[in-house]
């Protein structure tokens, strides 16, 4: 199977160079079904298109690039007098546990951050009606710069499940979701919602359906844990100078 990302459709937005994605989660869970790589960066990754080669190069070899990022989407509205809708992680990974064949015990695998974390997300999935046989989980060690898991490839190669759905940090899961299309023996569709399930499954902070609508997910986190995201999303703001710099082309790669 071969799923191929109209750069040029219409209706998509190149932003920093990147096609994003302009439809509704349950167009983008269409667009993905059949195989492919799906990422929803958030500004804080976003920013480090121009020092990451690894993270910039999954960002192009995605098949579908959610607008997650609150930021890039009013900045650019702004800046071009345009209409994008943002169209975050969370609201995607809600239509996408709807799914049939999400819900089908084998059909999916999960690649978590840690025990506690999958622990957690294992429980409330299992409340929601999705009961996750142990061996399509996995317990992410801590990837350097250079992603490389023989042990992973042989056990999606073996199990061949439809989905894989990737629950690591931003900057890490992009890099791994590329590493899996480009290593498997055949093309699942990969999504990478990052913390979106930590939000439903109370691993971390609640986001409301409206608070999330309206743009106030990275207000809730802070409040949540101000020494942890108040950084974080400070230093987002970097995202600003690339976009007013560069618009719609890709930023020159810094080296050294």
């Amino acid at each position: 199977m071969k799923n191929s990302k109209p750069a040029i459709a219409p209706g998509y937005r190149t932003v920093l160079g990147i096609s994003f994605f302009p439809g509704c989660a349950s167009e983008a869970v269409a667009a993905i079904r059949d195989g492919g790589l799906l990422i929803a960066p958030a500004a804080p990754a976003l920013k480090d298109m121009d020092r990451n080669a690894g993270y910039r190069d999954a960002l192009l070899g995605a098949d579908v690039v959610l607008p997650d990022s609150a930021l890039m989407v009013l900045l650019w509205n702004f800046l071009q007098h345009d209409t994008l809708r943002r169209l975050s992680g969370l609201e995607y990974l809600r239509e996408l546990l709807l799914q049939p064949d999400i819900r089908q015990s084998g059909n999916t695998f999960w690649i978590m951050a840690g025990p506690k974390s999958a622990s957690t997300n294992l429980k409330w999935l299992a409340e929601i009606g999705i009961s996750v046989d142990p061996e399509y989980v996995y317990i992410a060690p801590i990837y350097p710069t250079g992603i490389a898991d023989s042990f992973l490839i042989a056990l999606l190669n073996r199990l061949r499940p439809q989905h894989i759905i990737i629950t690591l940090g931003g900057g890490t899961q992009e890099r791994l979701g590329l590493y899996l299309k480009q290593h498997l023996a055949y093309l699942p569709a990969i999504h990478c919602i990052g913390a979106a399930i930590a939000f439903l499954s109370g691993d971390q902070t609640d986001i409301p359906v409206w608070a999330d609508r309206f743009y106030l997910g990275w207000f809730f986190r802070c409040l949540s844990n101000p020494k942890g995201y108040v950084p974080r999303y400070w230093g987002a703001f970097r995202l600003i100078v690339l976009m007013l710099r560069y618009r719609d082309r890709l930023p020159t790669l810094l080296i050294g």
